[in-house]
């Protein structure tokens, strides 16, 4: 068993890196969800004191604050040391001068993933010399295949679903030597032979990841085992069928990701009034006020104020539910005072503001595209949170909205399954509120469930909220998961090679 095993994590994105580790620059590159969580895994792994390297392509615009990403606040807040002995840029105009991690077109993002990999496989993992290689998503996916020919123990973190194709000849001709590893790479279509394949069949990035890896994680443990029983139909069945083998195997698992440890209202500089669990109750309401305020909303301390802090993408995110019955809600509860805030993006948000204009709700309802700091207020100053996702590999705005004392409602799939318990005030147990079936009248039970958590007498409400503010601090935390990685990474280290 090596003692200080050399870790190298291969990553598209990341939105920080620890001071402590050398040079001062300034790296950060965000798409979503990816660069938080690889930087805190990072973060945490260098404070365990691992031997951990990161290989990252070398945005130099974004890094150097050149161009502006939609995502990118860590561009102007963080400016962090870097030992360039342990941060590996991997060199190519594909995306020295992008404004975004992501294109949105296909075969620009492809050429840069190419790139990335062909710098990684042909110069970054010769100078590390790594026991371990920890790749993340479609855009690091032919790589695990390559570990396999080197017998490199690697672990492919699965963060969404999105994958990629291409043909061996276009992976060659972009300097990649997939002769060599070609039988660990997945193809679309069984092959008969290298040359019989080489120019036509093409290969699943995602799916060759997992074919390939010696292991697999998904970022909660529930959406890996939904994938496996088949619970999601939009889950292609190539990529279902390799992580069924490889979690039937015992080579799969679920290691819930943890958010920021700046989402802390005693902390969070992003905040009007600092907080925390024994203070809740008479600051929670000053933020409150701050924020009908700041969006021209009806003032009322004692107003049920709900945030939906997650894009609004109709396909995955259920946002289309609320827009069936918001009109509705509002109404229900009128006389309370009902709020809801939107700090959110996306193709729905048309919707809701033709809602709010309609039937004359400008007074309750605030429609904002995503902006961060107006993120962290509507956390501190809102009641209850709103995800009900159609599925969600992990999901974090959830675990916030406990260490905020604003109580979550979500569907129960993925990782809001692995992280939300129904609140029963009378047993001291749960942290949010569950609907199991996805449509508007599940949504709508599970927001009444909330409403009557509302009207409860203030001081049973001050004690269960005091109660979740505490749990979710000590459950949602890096620690924990950069510590499951660790473990995972001793296990690799310990299973004997089959090649």
């Amino acid at each position: 068993m090596i003692k200080k095993p050399r870790i190298l994590i291969v990553t598209p994105e990341v939105t920080y890196l620890p001071e402590d580790m050398g040079k001062q620059s300034h790296y950060s590159a965000k798409a979503g969800g990816l660069a938080d969580v690889s930087a805190a895994l990072i973060s945490a792994l260098f404070d365990f004191g691992c031997d951990v390297h990161v290989a990252l392509p070398d945005y130099r615009s974004l890094f150097n604050g050149y161009t502006t990403s939609t995502h990118n606040r860590e561009l102007e807040k963080i400016r962090k040391r870097l030992d360039e002995e342990r941060i590996h840029l991997a060199a190519d105009r594909a995306f020295y001068y992008l404004d975004n991690v992501y294109s949105g077109y296909s075969d620009k993002d492809l050429k840069v993933s190419l790139a990335f990999q062909r710098e990684v496989i042909n110069n970054i993992i010769p100078r590390v010399n790594p026991d371990i290689i920890h790749c993340n998503d479609w855009m690091t996916g032919l790589i695990p295949a390559m570990a396999r020919q080197m017998e490199i123990p690697c672990l492919f973190t699965i963060h969404n679903i999105h994958t990629m194709t291409s043909t061996m000849a276009e992976i060659e001709d972009r300097g990649i030597d997939a002769a060599s590893f070609w039988q660990w790479l997945f193809l679309k279509i069984p092959p008969q032979n290298y040359e019989e394949s080489r120019d036509w069949n093409r290969v699943d990035f995602l799916t060759s990841g997992v074919f390939s890896a010696h292991y697999v994680n998904t970022v909660s443990p529930t959406f890996l085992t939904e994938i496996v029983e088949n619970r999601h139909p939009f889950v292609e069945n190539c990529l279902k069928n390799e992580l069924t083998h490889k979690y039937h195997a015992g080579c799969a698992t679920g290691i819930l990701n943890a958010p920021e440890p700046e989402f802390n209202p005693a902390v969070d500089e992003m905040i009007r009034y600092n907080y925390g669990p024994k203070n809740h109750r008479r600051l929670k309401t000053e933020n409150k006020a701050y924020l009908q305020e700041l969006l021209d909303l009806e003032p009322d301390e004692n107003a049920a104020l709900f945030f939906w802090p997650s894009r609004l993408d109709p396909v995955q995110k259920g946002c289309q539910l609320l827009a069936e019955i918001l009109y509705d809600l509002v109404s229900q509860y009128w006389a309370a005072n009902l709020q809801v805030v939107f700090v959110a993006s996306g193709e729905f948000q048309k919707h809701f503001h033709d809602i709010v204009r309609f039937h004359g709700l400008g007074k309750r309802v605030a429609v904002c595209g995503f902006n961060e700091e107006l993120s962290h207020q509507a956390f501190a100053a809102s009641d209850f949170l709103m995800m009900p996702s159609s599925f969600e590999p992990c999901g974090l705005p959830q675990m916030v909205g406990g260490i905020y004392g604003t109580l979550p409602i979500v569907h129960d799939t993925g990782g809001l399954h692995d992280t939300i318990r129904q609140l029963n005030p009378e047993n001291n147990t749960g942290n949010g509120f569950l609907f199991n079936v996805h449509d508007a009248n599940g949504f709508k039970w599970a927001l009444d469930r909330a409403m009557e958590f509302h009207f409860l007498d203030p001081d049973i409400k001050e004690i269960q909220i005091k109660r979740i503010m505490i749990e979710s601090v000590l459950e949602f935390n890096h620690s924990r998961c950069a510590q499951a990685y660790i473990n995972l990474y001793e296990k690799m280290l310990k299973r004997p090679f089959i090649v």
